[in-house]
C-alpha cells in the first residue's frame, strides 16, 4: 500500500473519517505519521476549546477573586486553590466516576428530559474538566497582573472620567493582558501537552478513535519499539508549540504595539558578499 493511500485511508480516521480498522500486520513510518497525525485533531480541539472558553472564565475568577466583597471572594479563592492544588489527572477520574453516577436516562426539568450521558464521553466531559483546569491557573496569572496595573494607569484613568466598564475595558483589561501574556503563553503551551491525559484517565475512547499518544502507544504496544511512535508524537506536539508561540507572539507584539522602544522584528539578512 503507498504511502498516498494510507493518508487517504487513515488521515481523518480519529473523527470517523476512512478506514474503520486500524492496520495489522504492517506497521510502516508512513502508517505511524499518519494516525498518530490523525490522533493529534483530538488534542487541538481540546487545548483550542478549553483555552477559547477558560480565558472569559479567568478573567472573571480573577476580577472576582480582587473583590472587596467576601461572597465573591471566596468562592474565586477555593475554585482557583482546589483545582491548581489537585493533579489534573486526578481531576480526570474523579470527574469521570461522578460523571457516571448520573442517571442514564437523564433528569426530568418542567416535563421534559435532560440527556446526562453524552457527558461521559471524552469530547465533552474532558473538555469541563480542562475547561475548568486552564480556567483556575489562568486566573491566578490574570489575578496577578490585575494586581500588577501601575495605579498611575488607574488614576489617569479617573482624571479622565473614566468610570465602571468603560475603565476596565480601555485601561485596566488591556494593561493586565500586557502583563500576563508571556505567562499565560505558558499556561497554553502546558494546556496543549495536557491534553494527552485525557485516554489515560478513564474516559474512554469510542472504537479506537483516541488522541496522538493514544495511537502512539497503540504502535509501541504492536511493534515493541517505543523509540519509533513516541518520538513521532513528541515531534507534532514540538510543531505544535512552535505555531503557538509564533500565535501568541504574534498577539504579545500587537498588545505592545503602542509601547516606546518594542522589540523589532527579528530579520535575517545574510551577507555573502560584502
Amino acid at each position: 500500500m503507498s504511502c498516498g493511500q494510507i493518508i487517504l485511508d487513515y488521515g481523518l480516521r480519529s473523527i470517523g473519517i476512512g478506514a474503520q480498522l486500524l492496520p495489522r500486520g504492517e506497521f510502516s513510518l508512513c502508517h505511524q505519521f499518519t494516525l498518530i497525525g490523525s490522533g493529534l485533531i483530538w488534542n487541538i480541539y481540546f487545548a483550542v476549546l478549553a483555552l477559547a472558553t477558560g480565558f472569559f472564565a479567568a478573567t472573571g475568577l480573577a476580577l472576582a477573586k480582587s473583590a472587596r466583597a467576601r461572597w465573591l471572594r471566596k468562592p474565586a479563592e477555593w475554585f482557583i486553590f482546589l483545582f491548581r492544588g489537585s493533579p489534573l489527572f486526578i481531576q480526570f477520574f474523579l470527574a469521570y466516576e461522578m460523571l457516571v453516577l448520573l442517571p442514564r436516562g437523564g433528569f426530568d426539568i418542567f416535563g421534559m428530559t435532560v440527556a446526562t450521558s453524552w457527558l461521559t464521553k471524552a469530547w465533552a466531559g474532558a473538555l469541563i474538566v480542562l475547561f475548568l483546569n486552564t480556567a483556575a491557573y489562568s486566573a491566578e496569572i490574570f489575578y496577578g497582573a490585575l494586581m500588577a496595573v501601575p495605579k498611575g494607569d488607574i488614576e489617569a484613568a479617573d482624571a479622565y472620567g473614566m468610570t465602571g466598564w468603560k475603565k476596565f475595558r480601555r485601561v485596566i483589561w488591556p494593561t493586565m493582558l500586557r502583563l500576563a501574556w508571556p505567562s499565560y503563553t505558558n499556561e497554553a503551551i502546558f494546556l496543549f501537552h495536557a491534553t494527552t491525559l485525557v485516554f489515560f484517565s478513564g474516559f474512554p475512547s469510542f472504537q479506537q478513535k483516541g488522541d496522538a499518544l493514544y495511537y502512539a502507544k497503540f504502535f509501541a504496544d504492536k511493534t515493541f519499539n517505543p523509540f519509533v511512535p513516541y518520538p513521532i508524537a513528541a515531534f507534532y506536539f514540538v510543531l505544535l508549540t512552535l505555531s503557538l508561540i509564533g500565535l501568541f507572539g504574534w498577539v504579545n507584539r500587537r498588545l505592545n504595539r503602542h509601547l516606546p522602544g518594542a522589540r523589532p522584528r527579528l530579520r535575517i539578512r545574510p551577507q555573502i558578499i560584502r
